[in-house]
């Protein structure tokens, strides 16, 4: 059994026809995204239609709450506030009424068994949409805001668009980055599969070209007010 996890879409569909095209060449069985659709990219509308064909379970990530109520003081830095706002302005002029409504009622987290193993996803943290933990953390603090909260074999979350996998005391941990901004300095999408074989289980990071420019020019073209995307898309890196 193949699973793939995506995330961090951030409405940069070009990434994700890329991502669902290598995931088809793959043979996944299953695909599950862990949030964050359509905010802050030139196609807003494309790629939540493209999430929801899949069919498939799908959690809520900070960037989709803030599509819904907007960005709140204490979230982000106060100097970027009003311009968070004025591109959920414009994200918005892209939806509908249904599709915030989707947005809205998504859980925050699953845990589901697969071929006998406890996998429990979320976005940021269990008990947070907004909570940053980075890779470089040590055992105890991962164990601690990310790892505490259920027993299950594999944790799975996104958030802080740098990929990674970790063991600890015979858990699996992954991070699966970003569909569609990565930060790492890598110019590629990322996402994570786990292969369960025979009792046996495997984890990767895939990484996945797409066309780069072909995003640029969609910010400047469509008029995205934060184009300041533009770098942050070029260089893999906010």
């Amino acid at each position: 059994m193949k699973i793939a996890f995506i995330s961090d879409i951030h409405g940069n569909a070009v990434a994700l026809d890329a991502v669902l095209c290598d995931i088809k060449k793959k043979q996944v069985d299953k695909i599950y995204v862990l949030g964050d659709i359509c905010y802050r990219g030139p196609e807003p509308k494309r790629s939540l239609q493209l999430i929801q064909s899949l069919n498939t379970n799908v959690i809520k990530g900070n960037a989709d709450e803030w599509v819904v109520r907007g960005v709140q003081k204490g979230e982000v830095p106060d100097s970027a506030i009003d311009m968070m706002n004025t591109e959920r302005e414009w994200i918005l002029s892209n939806l509908e009424k249904e599709d915030i409504d989707y947005l809205q009622k998504l859980p925050k987290e699953l845990q589901f068994d697969a071929a006998g193993l406890s996998i429990h996803v979320f976005h940021a943290t269990p008990d947070s949409l907004f909570d940053v933990v980075v890779p470089g953390e040590s055992d105890d603090i991962l164990k601690t805001k990310l790892m505490s909260s259920s027993e299950s074999d594999v944790y799975v979350y996104a958030h802080i668009h740098k990929p990674y996998i970790r063991f600890i005391n015979g858990k699996v941990l992954i991070n699966i980055g970003s569909v569609g901004l990565p930060f790492d300095g890598v110019k590629k999408s990322s996402y994570a599969i786990i292969k369960i074989e025979e009792c046996q289980i495997s984890t990767s990071i895939e990484r996945v070209e797409f066309d780069v420019e072909k995003v640029v020019k969609q910010y400047e073209q469509l008029g995205y007010p934060n184009q300041n995307m533009v770098n942050v898309i070029r260089n893999a890196r906010i």
